[in-house]
C-alpha cells in the first residue's frame, strides 16, 4: 500500500513541487516514487470513498497513478497538483464504475421525505463514516461522493454519468436517507452502550 521509504522522503523534502514534477516528466524513478509516497495516502482516501473494498480502492489508486504519470506532461500547473491528482483519481474511479454500470443501471428511485435537519457526526469515527458510505448501493455511493464531497452539481453529475439530473437527485436523496438511517442506528447504539 502506501509505504514511504527514506530515499523518497528525502527527495520529496529536497525538491520543490515544480522540480519534483519536472523530474517525474523526465522519467526519474526516484522522483516518481517520491511523488507517489507524498500523495498516496490522500489519494487512497479518495479511492476508498468510491469503492466497496480496500482491494478495489487499491486497483483504482494504481490505475490513477499510472494516469497521473502519463498525464504530467499535460499538467499546466494552473491548479494545485493535489487538486489535479484528486480529479484524476475521481475520474479513474468513475471510469471503473462506468464499466459496471451497464449491468446495474441507475434509475430514479421513489421520492423520499428527508428531514432537512443537520446530521450530527459527533461520536462517529471517520472509518465508521467511510464504511457507511461504502455500504451504500453503488449508484447512491457515486452520486453522494460527487455531490456531497466533491461539490459537483446534479447537472454535472448527470453529464459525467450519462444519467438524467432527476436520477442524480433521487440517488442522492436515497443515499442521504440510507446514511441518516445508519447514523440514527449508530447513535442509538452509542446511547444504549453508554447506559450499560
Amino acid at each position: 500500500m502506501c509505504l514511504i521509504n527514506r530515499k523518497a522522503r528525502y527527495i520529496a523534502c529536497m525538491l520543490n513541487e515544480n522540480e519534483l514534477i519536472e523530474n517525474c516528466r523526465k522519467g526519474k524513478r526516484a522522483s516518481q516514487k517520491a511523488l507517489y509516497d507524498l500523495y498516496c495516502k490522500k489519494m487512497m482516501v479518495v479511492c476508498l470513498r468510491y469503492s466497496k473494498s480496500i482491494a478495489e480502492a487499491e486497483d483504482i489508486l494504481q490505475e490513477g497513478f499510472v494516469r497521473v504519470f502519463q498525464g504530467l506532461d499535460g499538467f499546466r500547473q494552473d491548479a494545485r497538483l493535489e487538486t489535479w491528482m484528486t480529479r484524476i483519481m475521481v475520474n479513474t474511479a468513475l471510469n471503473h464504475h462506468r464499466k459496471k454500470l451497464y449491468l446495474f443501471p441507475m434509475v430514479d428511485v421513489e421520492k423520499t421525505n428527508l428531514i432537512e435537519s443537520e446530521i450530527s457526526l459527533s461520536g462517529i469515527h471517520f472509518t465508521q463514516l467511510l464504511e457507511m458510505i461504502q455500504s451504500l448501493p453503488e449508484g447512491c455511493q457515486i452520486v453522494f461522493n460527487l455531490f456531497a464531497i466533491e461539490g459537483y452539481s446534479h447537472k454535472e453529475i448527470a453529464e459525467q454519468l450519462g444519467i438524467s439530473e432527476g436520477t442524480s437527485k433521487s440517488q442522492y436523496a436515497r443515499a442521504r436517507k440510507l446514511l441518516q438511517e445508519k447514523l440514527n442506528r449508530e447513535s442509538h447504539n452509542l446511547k444504549a452502550y453508554g447506559k450499560q
